[in-house]
């Protein structure tokens, strides 16, 4: 089995070529990731983004995180593999494309107008999108990358934070995916799973 394209620079997320939905993901190289760290360990990223350390991701009651994934999560997205990579697991990812394998797509463009995207976990609000571009232009560059790609005007920086290896996650310990700038600037390649709660019941 070989893998598939992956959402880093050198390997940072494996998972199986072909792989169905729900699939579990292969293991990262750890000689890859040694390079990678080595590399582009201990970054500042510009722009907006707003640095976080190791201790937002220290073992809790769930893993990262402090509770499970919430039930009956958005578009149709499977709750097992929300719950593996939001809270046991720092370096998979669902697989490229999943995204489009669900109701986001549809739901988005019904809807119409920006969207907010909150943790599984939480419900707290992560992302709001899309903002300064259409719908269109964010499922294109979206597709174009595998994995849902918002931008700095689009992070709700009070639940968000980046490490300094690329890792975003949320202020509670929920991995989300990777800050993978390009040419535009900040790029956070995040897995739909990881923001597809509902907001947080007042």
């Amino acid at each position: 089995m070989h893998a598939m394209r992956t959402c880093t620079l050198i390997g940072c997320v494996a998972v199986a070529a072909g792989a169905r939905p729900g699939a579990r993901p292969l293991r990262r190289s750890p000689v890859s990731m040694n390079i990678f760290s080595s590399l582009f360990g201990a970054r500042s990223y510009g722009g907006e983004a707003v640095m976080g350390d190791e201790s937002i991701m220290a073992p809790k009651a769930h893993g990262t995180s402090a509770t499970p994934v919430q039930q009956n999560l958005k578009w149709s997205c499977d709750r097992q593999v929300a719950d593996r990579i939001c809270n046991f697991n720092r370096h998979f990812a669902e697989y490229a494309g999943y995204w489009e394998s669900t109701t986001f797509i549809e739901e988005a463009s019904k809807a119409g107008g920006e969207l907010t995207f909150y943790d599984s976990n939480t419900g707290k609000p992560l992302f709001v999108a899309p903002r300064g571009r259409t719908l269109e232009q964010f499922v294109k560059e979206s597709r174009s990358h595998g994995w849902p790609s918002f931008r700095d005007n689009e992070v709700v920086w009070e639940n968000v934070r980046v490490l300094p290896d690329g890792e975003t996650v949320s202020v509670d310990g929920t991995h989300l995916g990777h800050d993978l700038p390009d040419g535009k600037g900040n790029r956070y390649c995040i897995n739909l799973v990881c923001i597809a709660g509902s907001p947080q019941k007042a």
